[in-house]
């Protein structure tokens, strides 16, 4: 368990061994500096959770040791939390330029901007948290302003590479800072902590702006309307479908609700240039001729309520896909949305557009932010770290990442591969695993932070598999005898209609139940109802090899 004596504590709450929820918390006696605080989307096994935020149960706790919330970059995995845990928690929030008005965003939507402590910083900032001293350092990523993060500790320096790539020829003209990169090196690294996404593929990834190229060839060849579709968060595609609307003189419109505020919030802080006439309303697209029109909208992950989704299914309100259209998924799936996509594509096929998807099928539309394993050979190489914990992936990410590591010298006994919330303890220059502090999830659902635990998903799973049965009836206060009922209301049981034998022979089940309870002159309404949905529920099994939820209502008269 990570403690407030004289040593050094590094442990995930988030972000090790899943992709999302990133959050990492690194101690030293009673200072404890957060960096990131992400959410991740739930899977099928979480019904009607909106979003998944990590548990910060040991923060809590320990609140007043916590002297800083570093965000390293303004990707959903990294923010999406935010407005979840400063409710339980109100940490000084520390970041650059464009994550922070990305943040504020958030924030006002939720009605906490004002009692949050914001902090600007930037690649030459440093800060002092009680005995951690913050310095930072640029890094390349898919979206402008990421930061790298050093925490100087009295036991040596800790460095979080946050999400980065090694790109030679930006977009934005934000080069990685290879410089100072070497210099923390020089200086002395005691651990590193390096994200994994890429830690399977081989070589490097690819510059951003060679998808910039394509885009243009596109752009110029297309005889109609294109439509990109994106991550909302990749400001450097969004500049590059720009450029390429520039150069074959289109006029721009924006579609979907993250779109539209990326495009206010990067244009006013001057990280998205938009020349004066080219952006025009939805409902001006009809006034230009189709040639002369790109649109950039939501929906790369085949969203159900995403703009480019309800277009492939013609009903968005504003815009529907033409024959010869041209339309471009500028993203990779998600792992889990494969399915998704795949059906819009085919909807998009069927309206006559012409669809550019995929890795395959046209080369160059995405690159990934995202190192690959010559990057993150050479990050290693640069900071040449005693210890090495790999981050930000799943498990299989993080042990190809080790084995990166072991080939660039770092020591296999030095390398620790940690689940969320298992403590890295090191002490007089030496490291070993010691402990975990609570980490799991906290299910978000509209506005209840952490109030659906596991009986309420067993129950919505229940409900979803076999439906459930309303039993009501009214009992005699006297006489123990039924007065009315038992009325049956089935609901993703059977259909009532075509099943009335069924739910009659129910209903004599459950008269049956009760009046021989009552002639045993039992009387607890527990008992009554348990023997209900006992002997109901095994009727049902055995007529229909289902297990309905079955609710009995008993009202005493």
């Amino acid at each position: 368990m990570a403690g407030s004596e004289k040593k050094l504590s590094i442990f995930a709450l988030g972000g090790v061994g899943e992709i999302g929820k990133n959050m990492y918390v690194v101690q030293y006696a009673d200072d404890i500096v957060v960096i990131d605080c992400g959410s991740k989307f739930p899977d099928v096994e979480l019904p009607g959770i909106d979003i998944i935020v990590p548990d910060i149960s040991y923060l809590i706790e320990n609140r007043n040791k916590v002297r800083a919330l570093v965000i390293t970059h303004g990707h959903e995995d990294h923010i999406g939390g935010l407005p979840y845990i400063l409710k339980q928690l109100n940490m000084p929030v520390y970041t650059s330029k464009l994550t922070m008005g990305l943040i504020e965003g958030k924030l006002k939507e939720h009605g906490i901007l004002g009692s949050t402590e914001r902090v600007l910083i930037h690649a030459d900032s440093v800060l002092k948290f009680g005995t951690i001293v913050a310095s930072f350092f640029k890094t390349n990523h898919s979206i402008p302003d990421s930061l790298g993060v050093v925490l100087d500790t009295p036991e040596g320096a800790v460095v979080h590479t946050g999400d980065f790539k090694f790109d030679q020829t930006p977009v934005n003209g934000q080069y990685a800072d290879l410089h100072r990169m070497s210099d923390i090196g020089k200086k002395g690294v005691l651990a590193l902590l390096s994200e994994s996404t890429n830690a399977e593929r081989p070589g490097f990834t690819p510059s951003e702006k060679s998808v910039g190229v394509n885009l243009e060839d596109v752009f110029r060849t297309a005889r109609q309307r294109v439509i990109v579709s994106t991550f909302a968060s990749n400001v450097h595609r969004l500049q590059q479908v720009i450029e390429a609307g520039i150069a074959s003189n289109r006029k721009l419109v924006v579609i979907g609700r993250s779109m539209v505020n990326m495009i206010t919030i990067a244009s006013e802080l001057g990280y998205l240039n938009i020349p004066d006439g080219m952006l025009i309303e939805p409902n001006e697209v009809n006034k230009y001729a189709a040639d002369r029109i790109v649109i950039l909208c939501t929906g790369s992950q085949g969203e159900p309520m995403s703009a480019l989704t309800r277009m492939a299914r013609s009903n968005h309100k504003q815009v529907e896909i033409l024959p010869g259209d041209t339309v471009i998924i500028s993203a990779t799936p998600i792992p889990g949305n494969e399915r998704n996509i795949g059906r819009t594509v085919d909807e998009l096929f069927r309206l006559g557009a012409h669809v550019i998807y995929g890795s395959g099928s046209l080369t160059g539309m995405h690159v990934s932010g995202h190192a690959s394993q010559e990057e993150l050979k050479l990050m290693i190489n640069l900071m040449r770290p005693k210890f090495f914990i790999p981050i930000h992936g799943e498990y299989r990410m993080l042990r190809q990442h080790s084995t990166l590591a072991q080939a660039v010298g770092v020591d296999p006994a030095n390398i620790f591969i940690v689940d969320n919330g298992e403590v890295v303890e090191i002490q007089n220059g030496a490291a070993r695993k010691r402990g975990k502090v609570p980490a799991g999830n906290t299910l978000i659902d509209g506005l209840g932070i952490g109030d659906v635990g596991n009986i309420v998903l067993r129950d919505r799973k229940h409900l979803s598999q076999d439906g459930i049965l309303i039993v009501v009836v009214s009992i005699s206060k006297q006489e123990g005898t039924i007065l009315s009922g038992p009325d049956i209301i089935s609901r993703g049981f059977v259909y009532v209609r075509e099943s009335e034998g069924l739910l009659d022979d129910a209903s004599r089940i459950v008269s049956n139940t009760i009046n021989k309870l009552t002639h045993e002159n039992e009387n607890q309404w527990s008992t009554i109802k348990s023997n209900v949905k006992d002997a109901l529920g095994r009727f049902l099994y055995e007529r229909t090899r289902r297990k309905p939820m079955i609710l009995p209502i008993i009202m005493e008269v």
